[in-house]
């Protein structure tokens, strides 16, 4: 109900606990933040002393701090001040939503701050909605989703980093008084070189399963800011939002502007803690079907790349159905008649099939696939277009352009962004889809790329008077077209590949089912890359393949058993023509997979526990799923580095029931030689106080021999 009286107002899931003041005519006020409280010391809370504690400060009256939210009004004027006017809670199915009524008692503009509490995952979110009722238009010109302040001592900042073919690398660092700030500006994709997820170690350098850990993710598809400030006062203050440079945003009377949602989790249990939060959120409320098993898959790209013909696709589907996969995807070069799509350079927007390649179409690889037992998927990038097409012939006027400028191209040297703020494109790349899925809805899978950035700003569609809402507009339009699709196709299952990992965001996975982490399919290197994107995203929207060697991105040889291993540990699949393994491999993959099956619900839906991290470089990378029953778990340990006469850590493991006993059988083994511990039970004590040496070789056959070896352990409660 709404209140006009001073409230000190508490919102909690399952173990957190945020509390404000909601006091009328007054800002909003933090007073606390951790692990859940109850009544008597939500009542004694002192008021914090010494910081800023304004829940959402705007800009003027007070512009020696950080601002939320700053606008220039109808009249020219730059200053806001955002006072309480009243404040509902709802209950509904996810928890409490609550809504703090903020406006300026000068300027009709008023700001909806919102804050959800999920009653059966700990996250909390916090967005906003700004609404203009003055005579003219208001333009923001900054407008975080929230701010958190966080009290000063021995606080890290981790953080992910990193570029095409090394996305996710882990970066540690303590906070000092200063601006700390990460942005990006890709305009398309946001999470190829930094991402819009961090987290705080508050007392000290950030341990995975012990200290005190915020973690906050801004669910956002497009450019951001992120940026600690950290001033005379007791407290950082952690500001997240939409990357304001060059995207002012002119609000028309009426109108409102909604800001993305800002998740934020709080862990006792250190960085695999507050990992486990965002999975089991993530799993529940975000990713699409969170809660069914994903499909075993070979995907065509590194096997054929743009070679693409019947015959070698009948060939990998029968290949694949035969070792036990269970969907076949087939990669960029099918389409295209004008234009064949033979190389990068042509045919994006012409979705045509090319008939020399597939004579029977994709009619006829459906079929293919349903008489092998086996599902079909294919690759598509609607955002794009090529110069050399039928549909840039026909729509230069689509593309995202500077005004008297030329293009500027991208991949291939002829690639261009589609503008997606245009109603016209949106209704294009929609029917990319609707296209392939209402003539063929046995599809059960697409693979959607955008492999290009906005690279030059320009809207042919928006006025020029809103030229800086192209950023913005883009990712509008790219939600309503997502919108459209999973209205219409809720089933099919939709991958987010950009490049690579470039759409590694809780903003545009709402949508998909997973995301691809990097066209890097090197085992080593993915050790490094699937560990910093665990500590935001499950395993199940990983997707991770086992490749060809050398690889194509580093060369680097390593043997199959250790590509099988980095690849189960998140959702399995192949990037790699059968063809050119041998009987052996086959096998051999055959054998994983089948195991993978059993592994499968462990490792998609269990909590992560991470035992060895591969950043301190001490030689190996270990981690462990574990089901929410405590009754199976997945352990997973790779060597990282190879040096004779190189001590390496006993690893310990984690979660488990302390009181019951763990059989051991080891996945993937290769030569006679079992494990000693093979088939042997353990204490869910012992294995956590002690743990279990793992060889630092692994006994290979002949010519198999390789320099990296790997363990995965399925352990079963008995």
């Amino acid at each position: 109900m709404p209140s006009a009286f001073a409230e000190r107002v508490t919102l909690s899931t399952p173990h957190l606990s945020l509390v404000l003041d909601v006091n009328q005519g007054q800002a909003p006020m933090y007073r606390y933040f951790g692990t859940r409280i109850n009544a008597a010391d939500v009542n004694n809370l002192a008021t914090p002393l010494y910081g800023h504690l304004n829940a959402y400060p705007a800009y003027g009256l007070d512009i020696t701090n950080n601002a939320a939210l700053a606008m220039t009004h109808s009249d020219g004027n730059m200053s806001t001040a955002l006072k309480v006017t009243g404040f509902d809670e709802q209950e509904d199915d996810k928890g409490k939503l609550l809504t703090i009524h903020l406006n300026d008692p000068v300027y009709p503009v008023f700001v909806d701050l919102k804050y959800r509490a999920f009653k059966d995952v700990d996250m909390l979110e916090t967005w906003t909605e700004i609404t203009n009722k003055e005579k003219g238009k208001v333009t923001l010109t900054t407008f975080s989703s929230g701010m958190l302040p966080i009290r000063r001592g021995n606080v890290w900042l981790s953080h992910l980093a990193g570029t095409w073919a090394n996305e996710a690398q882990l970066m540690e660092e303590e906070l000092h008084q200063g601006k700390f700030v990460i942005t990006n500006r890709d305009g398309v994709r946001n999470a190829q070189t930094s991402h819009a997820e961090v987290m705080f170690s508050l007392d000290g350098k950030p341990q995975e399963e012990t200290g005190d850990v915020i973690g906050a993710a801004l669910c956002y598809s497009g450019n951001y800011k992120l940026q600690v400030v950290t001033d005379e006062t007791e407290y950082h203050y952690f500001f997240a939002g939409i990357d304001e440079q060059n995207s002012a945003y002119h609000l028309k009377k009426g109108e409102t502007f909604t800001t993305p949602v800002l998740a934020f989790t709080f862990s006792k249990d250190g960085l695999s803690g507050a990992s486990r939060n965002f999975h089991r959120w993530g799993r529940k409320y975000m990713l699409q079907h969170g809660d069914q098993e994903r499909r075993i898959l070979l995907n065509s790209w590194e096997g054929v790349y743009f070679n693409i013909n019947e015959k070698t696709m009948d060939q990998m589907m029968a290949d694949i159905a035969s070792m036990g996969g269970e969907l076949f995807v087939m990669d960029d070069g099918w389409f295209g008649e004008k234009y064949p799509r033979k190389n990068d350079h042509t045919s994006l927007g012409d979705w045509g099939v090319d008939k020399t390649k597939l004579p029977h179409g994709i009619q006829g690889l459906v079929d293919m696939a349903k008489n092998h037992g086996i599902k079909f998927g294919i690759w598509i990038e609607p955002e794009m277009t090529n110069k050399i097409s039928e549909l840039y012939e026909k729509h230069p006027d689509w593309i995202v352009k500077a005004p008297k400028r030329d293009a500027v191209t991208g991949r291939g040297g002829t690639q261009l962004v589609l503008d997606m703020g245009n109603p016209k494109v949106q209704d294009f790349a929609f029917s990319v889809v609707d296209n392939l899925l209402s003539k063929y809805p046995e599809i059960a899978y697409i693979k959607w790329d955008a492999n290009m950035s906005i690279v030059n700003h320009g809207s042919q569609y928006l006025p020029a008077d809103e030229q800086s809402h192209l950023f913005i507009n883009y990712h509008r339009g790219l939600a309503k077209v997502l919108d459209r699709i999973r209205a219409k196709y809720p089933d099919v299952t939709i991958q987010a590949c950009a490049s690579g990992g470039g759409r590694a965001n809780w903003g545009v996975l709402p949508w998909f089912d997973e995301f691809w982490v990097s066209d890097n399919t090197d085992a080593l290197q993915r050790v490094y890359m699937q560990w910093g994107t665990s500590y935001f995203f499950p395993a199940i929207a990983m997707a991770c393949h086992i490749s060809a060697v050398p690889n194509h991105t580093v060369y680097r040889t390593t043997s199959l058993k250790y590509r099988i291993d980095v690849a189960m540990s998140g959702r399995l699949g192949m990037e790699i023509q059968p063809k050119n393994m041998t009987e052996a491999e086959k096998e051999q993959c055959r054998k994983a997979i089948a195991e993978y099956k059993t592994i499968r619900p462990v490792v998609q839906f269990g909590d992560i526990y991470r035992l060895q991290n591969p950043f301190d470089h001490k030689g190996l990378a270990s981690l462990m799923y574990v089901s929410e029953d405590k009754g199976k778990a997945a352990f997973f340990w790779w060597r990282t580095e190879n040096f004779y006469n190189w001590h390496l850590p006993r690893v310990k493991m984690a979660g488990l029931d302390p009181d019951k006993m763990y059989k051991v059988h080891e996945l993937d083994r290769v030569g006679n030689s079992p494990l000693y511990c093979e088939g042997k039970s353990y204490s869910g004590a012992y294995l956590m106080n002690h743990g279990l040496d793992m060889p630092m070789t692994v006994n290979y056959p002949g010519e198999m021999r390789s320099d990296w070896s790997s363990r995965v352990l399925y352990l079963t409660a008995e």
